[in-house]
């Protein structure tokens, strides 16, 4: 199918622009949720200008227990009393039931919730909803067994297997909240999450494959057991799954062992134990607390993020129906863990709400060869994907040999996540992977927000390759100066958003002053995202990164996010990182990491055409002064590139980098800084 591209402009249609804009495919226009883009603003106009009526009527979709009268109510403003946010406050509701239990009274038991495909292809299984109702059942029985009652908090760490799905739904059934901890962290950050908790219970499992690569969990959660106990946190009970008993292991692999301590007890045996166990929803009220998801800190102690039940919900149930244009034949796919915010809200909660058939992925996406991704597409008919920009550039740079074998016809949306898709990797999404005929929503959010903020809607929204687009119903974002000023049309600053919505955090686990200093202080009477944007002359939004990536070149502000941008605009480009290097003259420079294509090499001819590019793309004090190539870049387990570690390299710093036990490869930093200043 050939683009469909127009020029356009919101304020002004018809008076053109220089770039492209793709129209979303007919066939999504025709029925979507929200249809148009008049649609998308007589919703929008709604959900500002009558934020309780509007979130009444999404919330009618859902099971409340108890109702109430009462709407959004919040303070943004620190100086005038306690910052604040309720939704419905003196309802009751629970988000395991509308998950489970509503959707089987609508008729919807026998569908399948989840197809697990495991490490490798062979590893199978389904889940209907009823199934999974029955585990999730059982399994809250074996926490209520072992003391768990409401309002404690639950460590999970496991890998990307059903038991978790379980594990988190058992959790919110009894009102326990859960903190899922990325089954690749360390014995001390596992142990660092549990302490701040107060976990008594740990839920884990004898061991994953990532790839051919078996890796040992209940070693390290034993270790960090036992690190919990020197801060006189005492966990009482390791609940195990056997998982590596059941799969297929590779040739010649040896399994890693499992230490069956005195407070180790099988997951497959206490399941036994509590068959045809009566375990009951525990009604919640609408502010109580959900769960606690550990994101990092700009001090280096990880915060607590903690959700509550009625707001999170609905926030999630309708950032899923809209943005994905969710419908009842959808075979739908996000490729993200559960230790990740997205895993919560678009893997599980979001798509089990809205009744949605899910794949529930363990493996990685290039094993056992680089077209796994687009294997599972064919092979289940994904008609919706969630992704990553990082997994995007990582597989567009091995090569478009990949696709080949397969035909991705069934999708209809693709969505990224994580950090803003630059333009190219978009394009490669839209035309080598939708072939042309797909709609792409690259959607702004973080942890923080529990959802959605700023995305397209596939049946709707207009598509720029590269800008986050448009604000979710309910959002509204405002750039401010550094004076604090609201920047009205076209211009640049810092994100926040100037009300509440149903969705957000309600504060950092045990710390109130973090929370408020963190999020308020810096422009008090807004939440402050902490990251940069631009507003272009339709309106449309595009993320510039985090406020702290911006530097300062000759008295002129950069994004390095822009500068990131052009350099992968190179065909023998595959991913970029810029950071700001500290200069007598110009108080900094952007220095430039780039990864090349698999088979590229750096040489002086390409570092001219790179720098050549970025003069042409944004002008001649973007240009870096120094390009280096990165075999890899230090990122974090959910694909986020740590950027004081670049800074401390460019800098010329071996000290100071600090804790990289969360990255997913350490041995790249020593390799980044023996090739320092190569190339100049």
């Amino acid at each position: 199918m050939s683009d469909v591209r127009v020029k356009f402009n919101l304020a002004n249609e018809g008076d053109g622009l220089d770039e492209d804009v793709f129209l979303p495919p007919a066939p999504l226009l025709a029925g979507a949720h929200c249809s148009g883009l008049q649609s998308y603003h007589d919703l929008y106009r709604t959900s500002i200008n009558d934020p309780d009526e509007f979130w009444r009527t999404v919330a009618s979709e859902l099971h409340f227990e108890q109702g109430t009268s009462k709407g959004l109510e919040y303070n943004f403003d620190a100086k005038a009393g306690g910052v604040y946010c309720k939704f419905m406050d003196g309802a009751k509701t629970n988000i395991s039931y509308n998950c489970l239990e509503r959707n089987i009274k609508r008729g919807l038991g026998d569908k399948i919730a989840y197809i697990f495909e495991g490490n490798e292809p062979t590893d199978v299984s389904t889940w209907t909803y009823k199934e999974l109702h029955a585990q999730v059942v059982q399994f809250s029985a074996v926490l209520r067994s072992h003391g768990v009652k409401r309002g404690d908090v639950v460590a999970l760490y496991l890998p990307m297997i059903p038991e978790l799905a379980v594990a988190m739904l058992a959790c919110a059934r009894i009102g326990a909240m859960h903190s899922v901890v990325f089954a690749g962290f360390s014995a001390e950050s596992l142990a660092a999450r549990v302490v701040d908790a107060r976990c008594r219970v740990l839920v884990t499992a004898d061991g994953v494959f990532r790839g051919a690569k078996p890796i040992g969990l209940k070693s390290i959660a034993d270790a960090a057991v036992v690190l919990a106990s020197q801060e006189d946190v005492k966990v009482e009970a390791v609940i195990m799954v056997e998982h590596l008993k059941r799969v297929t292991k590779p040739d010649g692999v040896e399994l890693p062992k499992a230490d069956y301590t005195s407070i180790t007890f099988v997951y497959e045996t206490e399941m036994e134990k509590c068959v045809g166990v009566d375990s009951p929803v525990e009604w919640m009220d609408s502010e109580s607390p959900l769960f606690l998801l550990y994101t990092s800190g700009s001090t280096g102690k990880p915060k607590g993020i903690q959700h509550t039940t009625a707001g999170y919900m609905t926030y999630a149930y309708a950032t899923t129906k809209y943005t994905f244009d969710a419908k009842d034949d959808d075979v739908y796919w996000c490729t993200a863990d559960c230790g990740w915010i997205t895993g919560h809200s678009y893997l599980l909660y979001g798509p089990l709400m809205n009744g949605l058939k899910g794949i529930w992925y363990e493996g990685v996406p290039t094993y056992p060869t680089p077209s796994r991704m687009w294997d599972v597409t064919d092979k289940y008919g994904v008609t919706k994907l969630y992704t990553s920009p990082t997994a995007a550039r990582a597989l567009m740079a091995l090569g478009n040999k990949w696709l080949e074998s397969t035909s991705r016809q069934t999708l209809k949306v693709i969505g990224t996540v994580g950090e803003p898709i630059n333009p190219a990797a978009w394009m490669w999404l839209y035309k080598k992977v939708g072939l042309s005929n797909v709609s792409i929503v690259d959607t702004y959010w973080q942890t923080e927000t529990g959802g959605h903020m700023i995305t397209c809607l596939p049946g709707a929204t207009p598509m720029k390759p590269g800008a986050a687009a448009m604000p979710f119903f309910g959002a509204s974002p405002v750039l401010l100066d550094a004076e604090g000023r609201v920047i009205e049309g076209p211009g640049e600053g810092s994100l926040c958003f100037d009300r509440a919505w149903p969705g957000m955090m309600r504060g950092i686990y045990g710390d109130e002053q973090r929370f408020v200093k963190t999020y308020f202080a810096p422009f008090n009477g807004y939440y402050f995202t902490g990251d940069g944007a631009r507003r272009d002359e339709d309106g449309y939004l595009w993320i510039t990164g985090r406020v702290d990536d911006l530097m300062n070149v000759s008295g002129h502000l950069l994004s390095t996010a822009e500068i990131e941008s052009a350099l992968v605009a190179h065909e023998k480009v595959a991913e970029a990182a810029v950071v700001a290097a500290p200069h007598d003259i110009k108080g900094s420079f952007p220095y430039a990491f780039v990864t090349l294509n698999v088979g590229e090499k750096i040489n002086d001819k390409l570092v001219a055409e790179l720098k050549k590019m970025v003069r042409e793309k944004i002008g001649a004090l973007a240009v870096p002064d120094v390009i280096q190539e990165a075999p890899g870049l230090p990122k974090t387990r959910s694909g986020k590139v740590t950027r004081r570690i670049l800074r401390k390299i460019a800098e010329g710093s071996e000290s100071g980098i600090g804790d990289t036990t969360t990255l997913v490869d350490e041995s790249v930093i020593k390799q980044l800084i023996s090739g320092r200043s190569a190339r100049a």
